[in-house]
């Protein structure tokens, strides 16, 4: 990693991360709309996306150990062959068990995806210099990802508005294009991503399940010994469930209002490049909201005033309300991901990192598959906009969740001779203000450390983790 300079790492991460997220920006407009097409119904569609939520559940902190252990390149590519795959079936699939597969194959990828490329970032850009701001380009992704997603759902829309073409349906054409997107996506990973591995080989990859409940562990530690972390974590619980209402909902709302599925597809294509250009917009806002009010207050208060951007959606009549407040929605989740992502990036330590990162994504996916399942059967069952409503609530109660990092940022300000970040004991902070998973010294503490420097400002690829391709469960948010 070393042979890289800063700006080589952060362009080619940069790079990377926008090929990863166009097939997103390409599903968006039609994932819902499609398997609703194809005979599911609201409720079948929450049913069959819990399959995602299970498998990242139980997949999310094995494969960020072996991450760790083993390479993020490694991993990176095993996932991206499992989209491909995730995306043919789902291309041709036209019965409940086939879209359950569908959600399975993508809850593999989602688990194996979680965390390792901006990982392999951050470690990359410290190699490089270990005084270098990595959060510069982590503001960057922000942009990058609103360009990506952005310029792909308008793609979609033209492509839906075309009609479609011979046997394949207008809402499958965008489908085709993801697939042919992450192919791309898969040989840039290839030539680009350069990285130092732990080990090489079937032994490697023996030690790597070896050390992963080793790495796991000492990530977990993090949560018993960080009141911190854990409150930033748990805010996925409430991010994860809310967030169905703006990712899955959205769509069936605005086709309600529309009157016309397809006509609401055909919207959605510009609507979602909008909205990620002012997701966009809300991620350049980071070093402003950094210096006021501070990334917790910051990130606390977005999260009430993304509730009040969702009722609107719910409540609003006639799709330009909708739309409005759909984009409004977005602006404040691209500026409250920054600083959801630099604040957890403060509490890791380096070895540790792309672990800790899955455990805030893990997070999410149970509440997402509840969310998934309990939204869209309340919506079946009184209206879309109630159910959007109760999501707007669930997002705005995890607000309280910031506090005791807000807490720690004044302790760290008021005792400057003192670590970097606040943690809470028994555990030592690492050299660079992370919080070392393996407790005090002589108890087995890391005296390499390798935590993150203070200032914050990461941007996580969803919520947590939360994948706007996958429409039902969010799992890492962009």
């Amino acid at each position: 990693m070393s042979a890289l300079s800063v700006r080589q790492v952060r362009r080619r991460y940069l790079t990377l991360y926008g090929l990863r997220w166009l097939p997103t920006g390409l599903l968006i407009p039609v994932m819902i709309l499609l398997m609703q097409e194809r005979g599911l119904s609201l409720p079948q569609i929450g049913l069959v996306t819990t399959a995602q939520g299970l498998l990242v559940l139980a997949l999310e902190l094995p494969t960020g150990g072996v991450a760790d252990a083993l390479g993020r390149k490694p991993v990176l590519l095993a996932a991206g062959v499992f989209n491909l795959a995730a995306l043919a079936v789902f291309a041709v699939a036209d019965s409940f068990a086939l879209f359950f597969l569908v959600w399975a194959l993508q809850g593999v990828y989602r688990a194996l995806d979680s965390g390792p490329l901006e990982s392999w970032y951050v470690d990359a850009t410290l190699a490089a210099d270990p005084r270098a701001e990595y959060e510069k380009g982590l503001g960057y992704a922000g942009t990058v990802i609103g360009i990506a997603i952005g310029g792909g759902a308008l793609l979609s829309g033209g492509l839906v508005a075309l009609g479609p073409l011979g046997p394949v349906s207008a809402l499958t054409v965008p489908v085709l294009a993801a697939l042919v997107a992450q192919a791309v996506a898969l040989g840039a990973l290839l030539v680009l991503l350069v990285e130092e591995r732990p080990a090489t080989g079937l032994a490697a990859v023996r030690a790597s399940v070896t050390q992963a409940p080793r790495m796991i562990g000492q990530a977990v530690g993090l949560l018993r010994r960080s009141r911190v972390l854990l409150a930033l974590v748990a805010v996925e619980l409430f991010w994860g469930f809310g967030m169905i209402t703006f990712e899955s909902l959205l769509p069936v709302r605005l086709a309600e209002v529309v009157g016309d599925p397809e006509r609401a597809a055909a919207l959605l294509g510009p609507a979602s490049s909008a909205a990620w250009i002012a997701n966009a917009a809300g991620a350049a806002l980071t070093p402003l909201l950094l210096r006021w009010p501070g990334a917790a207050p910051g990130a606390a208060l977005l999260r009430i005033l993304q509730g009040v951007t969702v009722v609107g959606m719910g409540l609003f009549a006639g799709p330009v309300g909708v739309l409005v407040a759909y984009l409004a929605c977005y602006t404040v989740h691209g500026a409250s991901n920054p600083l959801h992502s630099g604040l957890l990036h403060r509490q890791v330590d380096g070895p540790y990192r792309t672990s800790v990162l899955s455990l805030n994504s893990m997070m999410g996916q149970p509440a997402a598959a509840l969310g998934g399942v309990v939204l869209t059967a309340l919506a079946a069952s009184t209206s879309v906009g109630t159910a959007m409503v109760v999501g707007a609530v669930v997002l705005a109660v995890a607000a309280p969740l910031y506090l005791p990092a807000w807490r720690a940022d004044r302790r760290a300000v008021s005792d400057p001779a003192g670590p970097g970040v606040a943690v809470d004991p028994p555990g030592l902070p690492g050299p660079r203000g992370g919080l070392d998973p393996a407790g005090p010294a002589g108890d087995g503490a890391d005296p390499t450390g390798g935590g993150v420097a203070p200032t914050g400002g990461g941007v996580a690829p969803t919520g947590g983790g939360v994948d706007p391709a996958v429409a039902a469960v969010p799992v890492e948010r962009p």
